[in-house]
């Protein structure tokens, strides 16, 4: 049995062989069937995925055909992390004229919707000439990142304080009115740029601080679909499930908190989101097969649900890419692939 060249989830080069990629692709699949109570893949499933890490290639593909959108969160700032210098509107020509996107977003350097709504006056501007300057959908982006709104950094006490202190009633009522501000801060800066034309709102890693920044998300969403009923909007997650950090919170009488992809996008549809961007994050102690064979189970269930396009979120740290600020090609590749054969994705 010939020795193939593999990675970790740390992106880390390993040797293995394929009996110990379908081991791992087996072991991932049944760890995501078990915490999400969904099926795991199927054999001809496997077998695809094995197929695609035994290859010898450094880069791979989809089939022509089955090409998907693709699309960039933040990316404006990304260029920049990598040494282009270059401002936010040549950073999105970039992106639109000389890597492909088909899809971008504006995103200013504090990427959440705190930071952000003092200046969203000074954002419409730029947001106006960027769209003159280019011809892709163009969204505007930020975090709802709730974690901002508790003290120091917030007007809230802060609930990681609390709660060791047994004062779980008050760090609660702290969750509940951060979540009531965000929302405000959510809508509001939504507006102002869909009224300088933005094609669509990209709520971005949604849940980071857990359920109340879930339910502040589909709250504003719900809010934003009311006021503007054709415009595009996205709910992007941060985990593979939310965390009970309130646990008590609901939405449409639905608990959030432990819920995972295909109970998650339910309640996105519910909420007026035209597309949901799933998660699934990577074990960086597992092998790449493992990362992606789990992924690609969660998403799968996710897809099966939906009744809106899926764009899974693929890359660093998420939908089985290794976790590195500038993930390795040949997972990237695999992991793309893979994903969008087996989920039958709309984008990543």
């Amino acid at each position: 049995m010939g020795t193939i060249l593999h990675r970790m989830g740390d992106g880390s080069i390993i040797e293995t062989n394929a009996k110990e990629i379908m081991a791992d692709l087996v072991e991932g699949s049944e760890d995501a069937a078990e915490r999400g109570r969904i099926s795991p893949l199927e054999k001809e499933e496997y077998d695809y995925l094995l197929d695609i890490f035994c290859l010898p290639h450094k880069f791979i593909s989809v089939e022509p055909g089955n090409e998907v959108i693709l699309t960039y969160d933040a990316a404006t700032l990304k260029i920049r992390r990598v040494g282009v210098h270059v401002d936010r509107i040549a950073a999105l020509q970039i992106y639109e004229k000389l890597m492909g996107a088909d899809t971008m977003e504006l995103a200013h350097v504090d990427y959440s919707f705190k930071p952000v709504k003092p200046i969203a006056k000074f954002e419409q501007p730029i947001l106006e000439q960027a769209l003159l300057g280019t011809h892709i959908p163009l969204f505007y982006g930020a975090q709802p990142n709730l974690g901002l709104y508790s003290q120091p950094d917030g007007p809230f006490p802060n609930p990681a304080e609390l709660m060791p202190m047994g004062k779980i009633a008050e760090a609660q009522e702290s969750y509940e009115a951060s979540a009531e501000h965000l929302t405000r801060d959510i809508v509001y800066t939504s507006r102002l740029m869909i009224e300088s034309g933005a094609d669509g709102i990209n709520l971005d890693t949604t849940g980071s601080a857990g359920d109340a920044d879930f339910l502040a998300t589909l709250l504003a969403a719900e809010q934003i679909r009311a006021k503007y009923p054709d415009i595009c909007i996205e709910i992007g997650m941060s985990g593979e499930f939310v965390l009970g950090m309130h646990s008590e919170l609901s939405y449409q009488g639905q608990r959030l908190a432990g819920m995972y992809p295909h109970e998650q996008v339910k309640l996105a549809e519910a909420a007026g989101a035209t597309i949901f961007g799933p998660v699934c994050n990577t074990n960086t102690s597992q092998s790449a097969a493992w990362n992606l064979a789990r992924a690609a189970t969660f998403i799968k269930a996710c897809c099966e649900v939906a009744q809106i396009p899926i764009h899974a979120n693929m890359g660093m740290g998420v939908g089985g890419v290794t976790v590195a600020d500038q993930p390795p090609v040949d997972v990237v590749s695999r992991s793309s692939a893979g994903m969008t054969t087996i989920c039958r994705l709309d984008g990543l």
